[in-house]
């Protein structure tokens, strides 16, 4: 080998360290992508073994059936309760709600509050006003019924109407 000849071989050892390099860098890029698979695949695995955990020689595609089939069970037991507690909630508005109670002295001749009105009362304000008057004679017991917070018949006492506003919840 002469001299001239020399940077012909210098020039082929270039090329040939540049595709190298080329060929490194794939290499290396393939094995981050190798890599990454791999994680991806034990992630993948640990999550069908949770899956299948506890099953016998099912495949995934039963497991997942399987599956699907309580989701919709579930479901469909979520709007029966659903269906179940409107109806409750309706049906308890005429229900007993709220109590008032206020006692008074109607009389002159008589002392303390002995006397008193209970208002009875539903979700909608429908129920019932019980008024009991003590005098020394005896005990009278007035009983209206009320719609909507008010009596359709007889006009109510200011006691009476006391013991509506004073109805709190039961």
């Amino acid at each position: 080998m002469t001299i001239a000849q020399l940077p012909y071989y210098y020039d082929g050892y270039e090329r040939c360290s540049k595709r190298m390099d080329v060929i490194s860098v794939l290499v290396i890029m393939l094995g981050i992508w190798i890599a990454v698979l791999t994680v991806l695949f034990i992630r993948m695995s640990a999550h069908y073994n949770a899956l299948t955990k506890g099953t016998t020689a099912k495949t995934m595609q039963e497991v997942l059936t399987g599956l699907i089939t309580k989701q919709e069970a579930h479901t469909k037991g979520l709007q029966t309760l659903e269906r179940s507690l409107k109806e409750v909630e309706t049906d308890g508005t005429l229900h007993l709600q709220r109590i008032g109670i206020v006692r008074f002295n109607p009389f002159s001749d008589t002392g303390g509050s002995q006397s008193f009105t209970i208002a009875i009362l539903d979700g909608k304000d429908n129920g019932i006003i019980m008024t009991s008057l003590y005098a020394r004679t005896g005990n009278r017991w007035y009983i209206k019924h009320i719609k909507a917070g008010s009596c359709m018949d007889v006009e109510l006492s200011k006691e009476e109407q006391s013991a509506i506003k004073k109805a709190q919840p039961v």
